[in-house]
């Protein structure tokens, strides 16, 4: 079995003729948390995209699961279903909680799914609020559901894009520890976009900054926070802002 679910060789993502993400080279293995930090309009967010198969590269190869991504292709729907992804902002069905937590599935024609869909209610602590309506929650409680829409569908992959930007810490505490659980209990492999370094810190095994669409350095995350080599890297981490 391949160690890496993704594998990126001189992938570039361009719109309207102007570059705005080039990787080299970037692998991404099977079951680990993987941490994408830099600045606003850095490309982070275009990664995302490409990983989780809604646009594909311009040039270059994406590997996922050994099948390539590439500008001619596209990637079957049944290695797409493997991968899932959370908004920064997610966007909820006007129905109760449970119903969005069951949309995927029955999209995918999974019956007999209320089992799956209480106990994920009960991982994410939404058990309680099964019946509300979901556009009435708080923004912690509304990015639960998104969390929990994703998780129920048992992705191989969990795309992260700023999970807790804007909420309290009580509700960023409970996001991390479902993500961590995630990671040890069902060995998910999780991307996570985020501008907050602390948080990457705490949940990554690696990490990445990403400037002007390029990788600029990937390490273990002891590494990435303690000794990095790159003196963009050493700044960004300090807590300069880095363009």
């Amino acid at each position: 079995m391949n160690e890496f679910v993704y594998q990126l060789q001189s992938v570039n993502k361009a719109y309207n003729g102007r570059s705005v993400l080039h990787v080299n080279s970037l692998n991404i293995r099977r079951g680990e948390i993987f941490a994408l930090v830099g600045p606003s309009g850095a490309g982070k967010s275009t990664m995302l995209r490409l990983l989780n198969f809604l646009e594909p590269p311009s040039k270059g190869t994406l590997c996922f699961l050994d099948t390539d991504f590439t500008p001619e292709g596209a990637m079957p729907l049944e290695l797409r279903r493997r991968v899932a992804t959370v908004f920064q902002h997610p966007l909820l069905l006007n129905r109760s909680v449970r119903d969005n937590v069951n949309y995927g599935l029955r999209l995918r024609g999974q019956r007999n799914a209320s089992r799956l869909v209480e106990s994920t209610l009960e991982q994410v602590g939404l058990k309680k609020l099964a019946s509300q309506r979901a556009r009435t929650l708080s923004g912690g409680e509304a990015q639960r559901v998104a969390l929990a829409r994703a998780m129920v569908l048992k992705p191989d992959v969990l795309l992260l894009d700023e999970p807790t930007a804007n909420l309290d810490p009580y509700n960023v505490g409970l996001i991390e520890e479902i993500v961590q659980t995630l990671n040890q209990e069902q060995a998910t492999t999780l991307v996570l976009v985020t501008h907050n370094v602390f948080q990457a810190r705490r949940l990554a095994h690696r990490a990445a900054l990403m400037l002007e669409g390029q990788i600029v350095e990937v390490a273990d995350v002891d590494t990435f926070f303690e000794s990095p080599h790159d003196p963009r890297t050493r700044a960004f981490v300090r807590g300069e802002m880095v363009y």
